[in-house]
């Protein structure tokens, strides 16, 4: 399970991204394409960083505050 961020895009698509994991990012016609990008992507991610061995970053606990 990670943390992600959700936002519309100025292309009318929705913009979702993995804080924990730098660079991690995808997008979707609606929120659960947006959703289910971003799991594959999230995946793909870790893959590719346990393939070249690097470390993984946690997840850290985030607070969130609008300002």
């Amino acid at each position: 399970m990670r943390q992600v961020i959700m936002y519309p895009g100025e292309d009318g698509y929705i913009v979702i991204e993995c804080p924990s994991l730098p660079g991690c990012i995808s997008q979707g016609k609606t929120e659960e394409e947006a959703l289910a990008n971003i799991k594959e992507a999230i995946a793909l991610w870790i893959e590719d960083a346990e393939a070249h061995g690097d470390m993984v970053p946690d997840d850290p606990p985030i607070r969130l505050m609008q300002v």
